[in-house]
């Protein structure tokens, strides 16, 4: 059994704030939502256990009620000190299998991936205890009693510690109870504990990322809420397995854009799997997704005959490129209009459907979202307003259980590439294949508010 241990005991008073730091919001919900977040959708983690401060556990469970978090099985009181709040957690599962793995994160790292997550489990096959961390990248100097350079250590063999860290129950639990009997105790972290005081026990370094930072002052803030902004998922592009092929088969899917390109492979492979797939374009069948009316007819047909609609896809775009000056406006309005107003018309229109059926949406961005680029002007900025649009209604769409993600592709062979672009070697592009299986996969997650990335495999 995996148990993720979520330390929220903190009062917040290097950030000055007038709550607990965990309790702040950045990308439109509280640091300890994101948090929870990551280990509830992790697939290997069985349940979680919340240490929060006694002022706070009210707005904890709150939390877990809102967002639905069923793996959330215990919220504790923690103490005044970190380690008290270890304490709690290891004492409450007293009681389990002593080969449990306990795995305890910082409420306050967010950003924390599946990967860290899926290590760190790895590792407790062969070891009872695994940190995580990252090389320490500055020159760290020992300074003396009067403000000298006492010692220049080789940062070759440092690194910096950040969370989660894991251990078998057993072991942990024996770390502490050393500990306690030592009336000189003191530590910042639970892995401090067990080199203390099991000195033979090895501590596993499990790789970090310089992401998953920790929420300690206020000028931390502008940079989460800018990593957040561009923090990206990804999904299996090779492959859907047995589970969502068959559950795929009850499904009634719509693909706006489906007649060419990546959206007409989603039909493809919808089609092969008896999937319920309808497919419409301005090519194909009139559908323009800058008409509100086209947009509403097209739903309303699929519904009048399955009585439900589980995913929208929207993957129609134009690319137009030139530079701003050069370009007509009757070629300004019509991209702004298929690549942006056309997703919100059809986000608007596909909300009661969705909701009904807790279904999914899928849009879909370019790497240009990040930063704009010459000759993409009007392409890089409906593509940026793409993902603030899907961050912003998954938090809108939260509680009606619709999700939403966005895909972010590398260059695609599609026929809009090579409009733009000519021949160019295959090598250097996608698959359009490996995107809509990407896709598929994405909107039978349980993700929402993310950008998924589809790479070129190396």
């Amino acid at each position: 059994m995996n148990i993720a241990v979520i330390l929220a005991g903190g009062s917040g008073q290097r950030m000055s704030s007038d709550c607990p730091k965990q309790f702040i919001k950045v990308a439109g919900k509280m640091i300890i939502e994101h948090t929870i977040d990551v280990f509830q959708t992790h697939k290997r983690i069985d349940e979680i256990i919340v240490v929060s401060n006694s002022l706070y556990i009210s707005d904890v469970q709150n939390i877990v009620l809102k967002n639905k978090l069923n793996k959330v099985k215990k919220i504790l009181q923690g103490g005044q000190e970190r380690y008290h709040s270890s304490i709690a957690a290891i004492q409450s599962c007293e009681r389990l299998d002593q080969s449990t793995n306990l795995i305890f994160h910082d409420a306050v790292r967010p950003l924390v991936s599946h990967r860290i997550i899926d290590d760190c489990i790895d590792a407790l096959e062969d070891y009872n205890a695994v940190d995580v961390v990252i090389p320490t990248v500055d020159t760290i100097i020992e300074a003396s009693e009067n403000n000298n350079i006492a010692n220049i250590p080789n940062r070759n063999k440092l690194r910096n510690g950040q969370t989660p860290q894991a251990f078998k129950l057993k072991t942990i639990n024996e770390a502490y109870q050393l500990a306690l009997a030592d009336p000189n105790l003191t530590t910042t972290d639970d892995c401090g504990v067990v080199k203390r005081y099991l000195p033979e026990e090895p501590i596993y370094l499990v790789d970090g990322e310089s992401f998953n930072m920790k929420l300690t002052y206020k000028e931390d803030l502008h940079l989460m809420d800018k990593i957040f902004q561009l923090k990206t998922h990804k999904v299996d592009q090779q492959t859907i397995n047995e589970d969502v092929k068959l559950e795929l088969k009850d499904k009634v899917i719509i693909v706006f854009g489906g007649s060419y390109g990546i959206g007409n492979e989603i039909v493809n492979i919808c089609n092969d799997f008896g999937v319920k797939v309808y497919s419409f374009s301005r090519s194909q069948n009139n559908t323009d997704i800058s008409n509100i009316e086209h947009v509403r007819n097209a739903l309303k047909h699929v519904y009048e005959i399955h009585k439900k609609i589980d995913y929208v896809v929207s993957s129609a775009g134009i690319l137009v490129k030139e530079a701003l000056c050069n370009m007509d406006y009757d070629s300004i309005v019509d991209s702004v209009n298929i690549n942006l107003l056309g997703s919100i018309i059809v986000a608007k229109e596909s909300y009661a459907f969705l909701k009904e059926s807790a279904g999914s949406m899928l849009l879909y961005t370019s790497s240009s979202y990040t930063r704009g680029r010459s000759f993409y002007s009007t392409y890089s900025a409906t593509k940026a307003a793409i993902v603030n649009l899907v961050q912003a209604l998954s938090e809108e769409w939260l509680e009606d259980n619709i999700r939403i993600n966005c895909v972010n592709p590398e260059r695609t062979k599609t026929p809009m590439r090579v409009t733009n672009f000519g021949i160019e070697p295959n090598n250097s592009l996608l698959d359009p294949k490996e995107v809509a299986v990407a896709s598929i996969n994405t909107l039978m997650s349980c993700l929402t508010g993310e950008v998924i990335d589809v790479k070129i495999k190396k």
